[in-house]
This record gives C-alpha cells, sequence and structure tokens, in this order.
C-alpha cells in the first residue's frame, strides 16, 4: 500500500527510512493495533546479488489450475515497483547495483515455485505497474499493493502480507504506543499526504473528544532530517511503513520500533499478490500462497527480511478492502 515515495536505496543505507508505499486496507478480525515487538535490531540482511530465492516444491494440483497459456509459457512474468533502486526491505537493488532482491521478489519466486513456473521479475516505477497489469505486460503484480475496493474493480487479490506502520522511537526511549492516548502531547514526525497522516489526524480527533492534548505532527522533506530530530529530541516519534521501519532500525542501530497501528486503521490492512481481473490467475495463487504457509516455507521468507509480524494464516481471495473515498 502506498502512501510516498523517497531517494533510494543509497539513501536507505547512508542513513534512514523514507516515507514510501501506499498500503491499502481490509477488514478482518486482527485487532487495529499491535504491541510492540521484539528486537528487530537482531535482524541482519543479505543485500548481496548472489542470495538464493526461498522456493518450495511444486504441487501438480495447484498448477493444474492454471489458464492454460500460462501453463504453456512456464514462467510467471511478474512486475515489481522497485525501478530505480526500490525500497529495502520490500523491493530494492542488490548490491550489484542491478539485481532486484527483497521479500517481495522472495514471494515471486516462492508462489511460482508451486505453480511449476520460472519467476520473470521485471522492475518498474509504481504508475508504469498498473499500466503493465492492464496491458498484460505483467501477469500479476507484487509490490506492496494494499487492497481497496476502488483496485478491486479493475484488480483481483490473493493477500500475503499484514498491512502495517511503525512507530519509531531513539533507542531506549521507554515508549510504548498502542493506541490515541499514547501520543498526546507528543512531538510525532509523519509525511504529509499519507496514510500514516490519517491516522494521527483521526488519533488526535479522539483525543480531543477524550480531553487530552493533541499530538504535535512534524514534518520533514528529507529522512534523514527526521532521524537527526528524533536523536536530537525535537521529536518524540516518526510513523512509517513498518517494513522500511525494520530495516531502518536494523541497520541503523539507532532507533526502536515502539508500536505498530494497522496501515488501514480502524480495519486491518492487507497486501495482495496483484491480477487483471477475472483472467483466471487468483485462485492459483492464493492457493500457491497457502501451500507455501503450510509447508513453512512462507515463514522462512518473512524471517529472511524480519517481517515475521506481517505474516497471514491464510491467503484469501479479494477480501474485504480499504473503503472507497467519499464521493466529492
Amino acid at each position: 500500500m502506498r502512501s510516498t515515495q523517497e531517494p533510494r536505496r543509497a539513501g536507505w543505507r547512508a542513513a534512514a527510512l523514507g516515507a514510501v508505499l501506499l498500503l491499502a486496507a481490509a477488514a478482518c478480525a486482527d485487532p487495529p493495533t499491535e504491541a510492540p515487538r521484539g528486537d528487530t535490531s537482531a535482524v541482519s540482511f543479505d543485500t548481496s546479488a548472489k542470495q538464493v530465492h526461498i522456493t518450495t516444491a511444486k504441487v501438480d494440483s495447484i498448477a493444474a489450475e492454471l489458464p492454460a497459456d500460462v501453463k504453456a509459457s512456464g514462467k510467471l512474468v511478474v512486475g515489481n515497483g522497485s525501478a530505480g533502486g526500490g525500497q529495502p526491505p520490500l523491493g530494492f537493488t542488490a548490491d550489484d547495483n542491478k539485481t532486484p532482491i527483497g521479500v517481495e521478489i522472495d514471494i515471486a519466486h516462492l508462489v511460482a515455485s508451486v505453480l511449476g513456473l520460472q519467476a520473470e521479475v521485471q522492475t518498474t516505477s509504481w504508475e508504469n505497474l498498473f499500466l503493465g497489469l492492464d496491458s498484460g505486460k505483467y501477469q500479476v503484480g507484487i509490490s506492496n499493493i494494499g487492497v481497496s475496493e476502488l483496485r478491486k474493480e479493475k484488480y483481483d487479490f490473493a493477500t500475503y502480507r499484514l498491512g502495517l506502520h511503525a512507530f519509531e522511537g531513539k533507542k531506549g526511549s521507554g515508549l510504548k504506543i498502542a493506541g490515541p492516548a499514547d501520543i498526546s502531547g507528543k512531538n510525532v514526525a509523519v509525511s504529509s499526504g499519507t496514510l500514516q497522516e490519517a491516522i494521527l489526524l483521526e488519533w488526535n480527533k479522539q483525543n480531543a473528544a477524550a480531553g487530552r492534548p493533541a499530538a504535535n505532527l512534524k514534518y520533514y522533506q528529507q529522512s534523514a532530517d527526521t532521524f537527526l530530530a528524533l536523536q536530537s529530541g525535537r521529536i518524540d516519534l516518526y510513523l512509517g511503513p513498518n517494513p522500511n521501519a525494520t530495516y531502518h532500525v536494523a541497520t541503523q542501530h539507532q532507533t526502536e520500533i515502539v508500536g505498530t497501528v494497522s496501515s488501514g486503521y480502524p480495519i486491518q490492512g492487507l497486501v495482495g499478490v496483484t491480477t487483471k481481473k477475472d483472467n483466471g490467475l487468483v485462485k492459483p495463487l492464493a492457493d500457491a500462497l497457502n501451500a507455501a504457509i503450510a509447508d513453512g516455507s512462507y515463514a522462512k521468507v518473512l524471517a529472511k527480511w524480519g517481517l515475521n509480524d506481517e505474516a497471514v494464516p491464510k491467503s484469501l481471495v479479494n477480501p474485504p478492502g480499504l473503503p472507497k473515498p467519499p464521493a466529492k
């Protein structure tokens, strides 16, 4: 689910996290906020071009569900919106500055292996990703695409990750964020026009209704400025997408995740493998994901990229998504 885009991989490794991909949402029974989790600084990442993608055995009964033309081609053509370097650990460029890697790339190879296909991952821009799906250039999109009611009019979804945003605080801050009261009176950085900002604005409304002071929202043009402000104490928190926060915490060792919230608050956001509506691919994609969930290979992919907390128990086909915005 996409919210904003930032400079590419060099900026990540040099300094910080950017505000990134828009995560749309889908309703399910999961709570809208999550408790603070374990120490993500213990995670390490392989950013080499020669890393081995996690795959599993072909399941003939699921492969038999594929449309005849896809089965005959022997490949699954996947669009990924990480052109120009990408955003770790979602989809980004390896150390050779050309090979796409990341959790989305590994999911592509994993799903293809269950289907008995060879994954052909093509990187592109976010906008061109959807144009490529519309034209048939890409059979599927795997690029942190959130399920929404508007998107479901044109696309089918097989879900594979929860959509979460994360609050980062200075390491050792002692902060725990589980709901609106926990940000009351605090200085919180967020990127303008994002889903994260919308959540904070809603929480401030709830704080006002309860007679609590609002959080003071702070806006910075560069991610490096955000984290300098966090280290200096000028802000208490930064709210951004959970995958990127995980990567930042693990690689920079200066911050910690002190709470998470659903990307689609107050409903749970879901991210899905995306394909053109009614092209016959969504059921085999969901079945392939569920086979990988059942045999443990799916969990290995998420663990490799530090995203265990975004695991889903089951891939769902076209679940309820983020509601359409009200008509103007």
